[in-house]
């Protein structure tokens, strides 16, 4: 059983752990264990029941790939938030590739059509969840339909300017022959534009996922703690690997480690993608003095050798004879 499934959110290179543990978008961590705990009881080597050796293995690698590392994302409450903001982009950015989607189960088209989103989701969720892992073949092919649902859902709610319990203006997904009536009159002058409400939502800017790794690591390095900051700084590297202030905090937990190569390779990438950001330069400043100081060093211990060395040679031959 191949784990690559190309449908809803997967398909936008998204890993839908919602999808696969099979719990709502807004499940809580008790609802996440639960959930876990029954498909435990169906995948996991120590309890699968299926009937050939091939069919363990199928469970056992779709439970060790997709459903551990699934429930270790959604049960912790700050990595499930951290999830979440994940998914709030990832609303609008399907609000933006609209074009793009095309619905292959029919759950999820009638979801898109329906006037009652909350409850209609919940209701084929449901549908979806109960047989999803009845049978192994068929793992993949229902976790794949419930990442549509979620697809749809996430659209739905993060189309700007319309009420969620609304179908958005996804034309892929609607009946190519119906057409929308040219719209004529004072209406047409402010047709296609969002309204000022709708355009303040749209300049909100989300957090970041990888600040709240970056807050914990500078509450480690002022505690003199680098070692638990560089643990926290390679989480945030995991999801954005292109974030200067990472690796300039990064830069500075391996300084006070006094690992000065490894600090100079994460200013470098620091600089590389600002190189306003103010972390890197205070430790730009710091590796620069360590630099001079262990230079001027190098030069006086240099001088040192050649008067030794100096002398060496006076008293091997300039000695007083005997």
């Amino acid at each position: 059983m191949a784990l690559n499934i190309e449908q809803g959110l997967f398909k936008f290179d998204c890993i839908d752990h919602h999808a696969v543990l099979g719990v709502p978008l807004d499940a809580t961590a008790n609802e996440v264990r639960k959930r876990y705990l029954k498909i435990s009881r169906r995948l996991h080597p120590d309890s699968c029941t299926a009937d050939s050796e091939v069919s363990k293995q199928q469970a056992s690698q779709f439970f060790a790939k997709l459903v551990s590392p699934a429930y270790q994302q959604l049960f912790n409450d700050q990595s499930r938030a951290e999830h979440n903001v994940l998914l709030t982009r990832m609303g609008k950015r399907l609000v933006q590739e609209k074009e793009k989607i095309d619905l292959q189960s029919e759950l999820a088209k009638q979801l898109y059509k329906s006037t009652n989103l909350e409850h209609e989701y919940k209701t084929a969720l449901h549908k979806l969840v109960e047989k999803q892992y009845e049978s192994i073949d068929e793992i993949r092919q229902n976790t794949a339909q419930i990442s549509e649902l979620n697809l749809v859902y996430l659209l739905r709610k993060s189309s700007q300017g319309q009420s969620a319990s609304k179908p958005a203006e996804v034309t892929k997904l609607t009946n190519p022959a119906v057409t929308t009536p040219a719209t004529t009159g004072p209406a047409a002058a402010t047709a296609g534009k969002v309204p000022p409400v709708a355009e303040k939502k749209a300049a909100k800017v989300e957090p970041s996922p990888a600040e709240t790794y970056c807050r914990r690591a500078q509450e480690y390095i002022e505690k003199n703690y680098p070692a638990k900051a560089i643990l926290e700084l390679r989480d945030a590297m995991k999801m954005e690997p292109k974030n200067s202030r990472v690796h300039a905090l990064m830069a500075m937990a391996y300084l006070n480690q006094e690992q000065l190569k490894m600090a100079k390779i994460h200013l470098e990438s620091a600089l590389q993608f600002n190189p306003e950001e103010a972390t890197a330069l205070e430790v730009k400043k710091r590796i620069d003095m360590i630099e001079k100081r262990l230079g001027m060093r190098t030069t006086a211990a240099n001088k040192k050798a050649e008067s030794k060395s100096s002398g060496g040679l006076f008293g091997l031959f300039g000695g007083k004879k005997k």
